[in-house]
């Protein structure tokens, strides 16, 4: 699994980092989406596309 982080169409709503915050943050400036881990393990990966879809803007994506 690997994780695109758009952080020019973020909006910084937040909902990835509250989602799995071992994978997400957002940045101190501006709010946007920081990706902590591009590779999340497997356990993780129903949490990531869970955050992929609540994502208001669509700035992430998963392959």
């Amino acid at each position: 699994m690997k994780i695109e982080a758009d952080t020019t169409v973020c909006i910084g709503a937040g909902m990835c980092a509250l989602t799995v915050p071992k994978v997400f943050d957002q940045s101190e400036e501006d709010g946007t989406v920081v990706l902590l881990d591009p590779s999340p393990p497997a356990e993780l990966e129903d949490a990531v596309r869970r955050a992929v879809t609540l994502c208001p803007s669509g700035a992430l994506s998963v392959s």
